[in-house]
């Protein structure tokens, strides 16, 4: 099974203000080190990260995260863990409103 993760500059904030876009700054020594976390997990078989860095627009990519392993439990579980550790430890986002 691969799941993917396309995350986009959204046009609102989680509160509702009106979003013109954001700043990316991103640790890639922690990405690679929890991209190899990742492939360790249970039935995983290869995780991939691409980050865009700086300054993005309404509507475009920030990331793209692939999960490949075995079965949909174990992808789908790592898939949630290795994304939420890249937004807590590896990704800092300054959001720019209208």
């Amino acid at each position: 099974m691969i799941l993917v993760h396309n995350g986009i500059v959204r046009g609102h904030s989680r509160d509702g203000r009106k979003v013109t876009g954001v700043e990316v700054s991103v640790d890639w020594e922690r990405l690679k080190q929890v991209i190899e976390d990742g492939e360790r997990l249970p039935g995983i078989t290869a995780v991939e990260a691409h980050i865009n860095e700086g300054r993005l627009a309404v509507g475009e990519d920030v990331m793209f995260l692939g999960v490949a392993g075995d079965i949909r439990e174990n992808v789908i579980g790592a898939l949630s863990t290795i994304l939420n550790r890249i937004k807590s430890e590896v990704t800092s986002k300054k959001e720019f409103f209208a």
